[in-house]
């Protein structure tokens, strides 16, 4: 299998950069893979879980929003949020979500209370997964 080059970049630090198989992503308009030789694109991210595989090992991030980019041969990250899933705290995004739902009322009409009830949909969503998958080995 060819290889490609990911950098996976949150604000705060280079969360993730190497050689990789295949990067599996949640997208907005839908979940996708990469591998190499995809066609160049463009993808707004959606919070998930952004999992990588190279060399037969698995890594999975937390990925809570953002922009991924690939062309030649390249895939660049560049997430609102990114942590490893081990060193994620469960706790910080509890704390998201009903800061969000405090602030929900106070949303104007609209495509603005659309998009708020969209994020705090997709939040929710990734805190049930990884609070189901708490104990699991991922």
């Amino acid at each position: 299998m060819s290889a490609f080059q990911l950098s996976l970049v949150s604000p705060e630090a280079m969360v993730f950069s190497g050689e990789v198989d295949q990067v599996d992503l949640q997208g907005v308009e839908g979940d996708f893979g990469v591998l190499a030789g995809h066609a160049p694109m463009v993808a707004a991210l959606r919070p998930g879980i952004l999992t990588v595989m190279a060399g037969g090992a698995r890594d999975q991030f937390v990925v809570l929003g953002g922009l991924a980019e690939f062309s030649q041969a390249t895939l660049t990250v560049l997430a609102d949020t990114a942590d490893s899933l081990g060193d994620f705290d469960l706790s910080v995004l509890a704390d998201q979500i009903e800061n969000m739902e405090r602030l929900l009322p106070q949303q104007s009409a609209g495509d603005e209370v659309d998009r708020a009830i969209e994020q705090l949909d997709h939040f929710k969503s990734v805190h049930r997964y990884l609070s189901a998958n708490e104990t699991t080995a991922f």
